[in-house]
């Protein structure tokens, strides 16, 4: 399957994708209101929520926004390039996570992206209240995977 005909195929049979696809296909975070499907070789990832789905996108922007120095970029609209990408959403579900419930503090996954969203917004009250800076140091302490080194064959 060509890239762009994958693309538009994607889109006809996604009509709410989940913005926090990177770090689900990632295995690094869930969510109850999320459904897997396949396309051709790949994995997507759909909201069964329209309110989640904005809830989760205005959560996103304003973590991209935040975490624009930490990341050494003078703007971060608009999705991110992978790496730094995985770096916002699963270091920031981590950072919110461990506001949320400090006592998981070393977990390395996010269980239930909307259970977490839902329990931040019932103690902070808005997006605009969370403390992003507490956030922001999720995404600054992140480690991804880190990169092969190709074998020698000495």
């Amino acid at each position: 399957m060509e890239e762009q005909q994958y693309k538009d195929t994607y889109q006809a049979i996604n009509e709410r994708r989940c913005v926090f696809e990177k770090t689900i296909n990632s295995r690094r975070s869930a969510c109850s209101k999320s459904v897997r499907f396949h396309l051709a070789d790949r994995e997507g990832i759909s909201c069964k929520s329209a309110s989640g789905n904005a809830l989760c996108t205005e959560l996103l922007m304003r973590m991209r926004s935040n975490a624009r120095f930490a990341l050494h970029m003078t703007h971060a609209e608009g999705q991110l390039p992978h790496a730094k990408e995985i770096r916002v959403q699963t270091g920031g579900l981590l950072g919110l996570q461990d506001l949320i419930h400090p006592e998981l503090e070393d977990q390395q996954n996010v269980a239930d992206i909307i259970t977490t969203l839902d329990l931040a917004l019932q103690r902070y009250d808005s997006l605009e209240q969370l403390p992003y800076d507490i956030i922001v140091q999720g995404i600054v302490k992140f480690e991804g995977r880190r990169k092969r080194t190709p074998k020698s064959d000495e």
